[in-house]
């Protein structure tokens, strides 16, 4: 039979000010901006970025980690002084970070030893520990491992994600997409694409849709190294890859239990270098640097922005600007860093030009 701590009734008293703590802070930050990216007037279709970069945290983890967190709470899971870690390669971790210290929590990342270095000190200056590891597949083990040691508590967004979120509303990403697009010229979007590494955000959003009896459909992107895109297209969760992917914050070497493959209406796989042309290439048209995540977003949004042209249908498209891309200066805005990946952006910006003058998507 399972062992129950029991909590004295100051224990209580504690989680009530904590969730009361998390709940003020919501209350001080306004949602996140709904950016219509310039297209050619004549197409008839607008694309909106939803700008998550505008978070506390500056990514669309700050929402995941605001929900695992509630979550952890009130199911008992940590209590005052209760040692937080995580699994994550950067932005999860920074926004959980934060959180951690917003209740006096010691928090530890164990990430992947790559990634980048503007991740590795937003998280220490949130309070952060970062723990490394070499193979990108540990970080599971380990991170319970640590947790065990420590005596805490592992918050496992890869298993929690599409838990800890209200997909029904409570103003949840899907929601706020569609109170800010109810005044557009077309305000239910033919597509909504994301990208998937827990698997959370097009759970919720594909969940959403259902719910509130919408015809939109729901886009996954996928980059290369990353086994979402194949285990969706051969029915098989149990697909596992053999590396770790280059674009931070979405793909993943194996299926995580958060990706529900069954409200996904469709996915398309984007050549890193495609990622990363997407966006050198949409800095020149926002006045603003976005992260790798973003360009894969943005590629697949193209693609069926171009279908939806050929069609001959207008209407709407929605992504998301998931964090800014002062992130990435050492990677994806780095040559030398791109040259040594073996990537050739040359191609992927040509069809960039290309889209944008013709609307044609090769």
């Amino acid at each position: 039979m399972q062992d129950f701590e029991r909590f004295e009734p100051r224990t209580r008293e504690w989680v009530c000010r904590a969730v009361s703590v998390i709940e003020a802070d919501t209350r001080r930050s306004a949602d996140t901006h709904l950016l219509r990216l310039p297209l050619p007037p004549e197409w008839g279709i607008d694309l909106y970025l939803k700008d998550e970069s505008t978070h506390p945290t500056g990514s669309l983890k700050h929402r995941l980690a605001r929900s695992l967190f509630l979550y952890a709470l009130c199911n008992g899971w940590i209590v005052e002084g209760t040692p937080v870690i995580e699994a994550s390669s950067g932005s999860t971790a920074v926004s959980e970070a934060y959180f951690a210290r917003l209740l006096g929590m010691p928090f530890v990342a164990v990430m992947p030893r790559s990634t980048s270095p503007e991740k590795v000190a937003l998280i220490g200056r949130e309070g952060g520990r970062c723990h490394f590891v070499d193979d990108p597949g540990a970080i599971y083990d380990e991170s319970r491992r640590l947790a065990a040691e420590l005596g805490g508590h592992f918050m496992d967004q890869f298993t929690n994600a599409e838990r800890a979120t209200d997909w029904r509303g409570n103003n949840n990403i899907a929601e706020s997409m569609f109170e800010q697009l109810s005044l557009e010229a077309a305000p239910e979007p033919e597509w909504i694409v994301v990208g998937a590494g827990t698997g959370g955000t097009s759970a919720t959003i594909g969940r959403y849709l259902r719910y509130q009896k919408l015809r939109t459909r729901l886009a996954v992107v996928d980059p290369e190294h990353s086994v979402f895109f194949d285990a969706w297209t051969e029915h098989d969760a149990g697909v596992v890859g053999e590396r770790g992917s280059r674009i931070e914050g979405i793909g993943r070497p194996r299926v995580e239990p958060s990706f529900i493959g069954q409200v996904v209406d469709r996915m398309i796989k984007v050549p890193d270098a495609a990622s990363i042309a997407a966006v050198r290439h949409v800095e020149r048209l926002l006045g603003r640097r976005v992260g790798g995540s973003t360009g894969t977003n943005l590629s697949g949004a193209f693609q069926l922005v171009a279908e939806m042209r050929a069609a001959q249908v207008r209407g709407s498209v929605v992504t998301l600007l998931c964090d800014s891309g002062e992130r990435y200066e050492h990677t994806y805005y780095n040559d030398t860093w791109v040259a040594a990946q073996g990537l050739d952006l040359a191609p992927h910006l040509a069809t960039l030009t290309r889209f944008y003058s013709t609307g044609v998507w090769r």
